[in-house]
């Protein structure tokens, strides 16, 4: 399974510069009261509180203070191939920077090594414009007050993906639940001390008690509760206005949620009667995804005393 999203925020004043800068091939520090250089800079002065205003520019050579070797990396990392995270202290900074460094052997990354960044040749305003560093000489650049000006516009937002893969071990009950999608039913499990029947199965919340009798549900039910997504984000797949509403099937005690379609957003109700829409038979497998949809079924809404308790 996958977790995945792109995590975006604003950047201010300060980190905004700093991203402006690395966008542009220039490394900014923010110099606090105290003298001290931060890269990446403060958005506050530690000592005084007061926001951080007076960024210069520093090299983009500078020390390896401490390293870890990295023997098999992982998606998502800088490199595809064995490296070292290392804190690095540029020249004309006073605190390191976090980033990772080329290296061919883990015989050669050592404390006090001398690196230099290497640039990404395709730069958005991100700490993966460093593309890493890599041993190198002193830099020639000399570092300097920051210029106001930029080649670009300045960078506010920064975008960065999350992506979490992990393997889900189901129990019996999920098991069964699962198989019973992949032939087309869905199925339920009533709690042997309320007699509730739950889907998915589950220990009874009420009860606290694993669940017993096996019952079949209908793949029709009632729109409960629901919910008009009107913000488009990152890897949405469908256009909003959208709904996702609470369903409880016939013969559940319980609603799921899922996608309500095949009407405007504005029209959908509680109390409406939907039924599943499930995908092209050669597409299904062991996953909840086998129902695509819920669509209204034509059917008088039902009675608000029939779902008032699962609101």
């Amino acid at each position: 399974m996958t977790i995945a999203f792109d995590y975006t925020r604003s950047l201010g004043p300060v980190l905004g510069r700093f991203m402006t800068g690395l966008r542009d091939g220039r490394v900014l520090g923010g110099r606090t009261s105290d003298g001290r250089v931060h890269v990446p800079p403060l958005e506050f002065d530690p000592l005084t509180h007061e926001p951080v205003t007076d960024l210069v520019e520093v090299s983009p050579t500078g020390t390896v203070i401490s390293w870890t070797w990295v023997d098999q990396p992982i998606e998502g990392q800088p490199l595809s191939r064995p490296f070292a995270w290392a804190l690095i202290r540029l020249d004309g900074a006073d605190t390191a920077l976090l980033h990772a460094v080329d290296i061919q052997d883990q015989d050669q990354i050592r404390t006090g090594l001398r690196v230099r960044a290497k640039w990404s040749p395709s730069r958005t305003g991100h700490i993966n414009d460093i593309a890493c560093f890599e041993p190198g000489t002193e830099s020639t650049a000399i570092p300097g007050e920051v210029s106001e000006t930029s080649p670009g516009p300045p960078v506010e937002i920064m975008t960065t993906p999350i992506r979490l893969h992990y393997l889900h071990t189901t129990s019996d009950e999920e098991d069964r639940y699962l198989r019973a999608l992949a032939d087309g039913r869905l199925i339920g499990q009533r709690c042997p001390a309320c007699r509730k029947v739950y889907v998915p199965p589950r220990v009874c919340p009420a009860d606290g008690v694993a669940p017993g009798e096996i019952v079949d549900v209908a793949d029709r039910g009632t729109v409960t509760t629901f919910c008009v997504v009107n913000v488009p984000f990152a890897g949405q797949r469908l256009d909003p206005p959208y709904v996702v509403a609470q369903v409880l099937l016939d013969g559940a005690d319980i609603p799921i949620p899922h996608l309500v379609l095949g009407l405007d957003a504005g029209d959908v109700r509680m109390g409406m009667r939907v039924a599943a829409v499930w995908r092209d038979r050669s597409d299904w497998s062991v996953t909840p995804e086998n129902i695509a949809h819920f669509e209204p079924t034509g059917e008088p809404d039902a009675a608000y005393e029939s779902y008032a308790e699962h609101l």
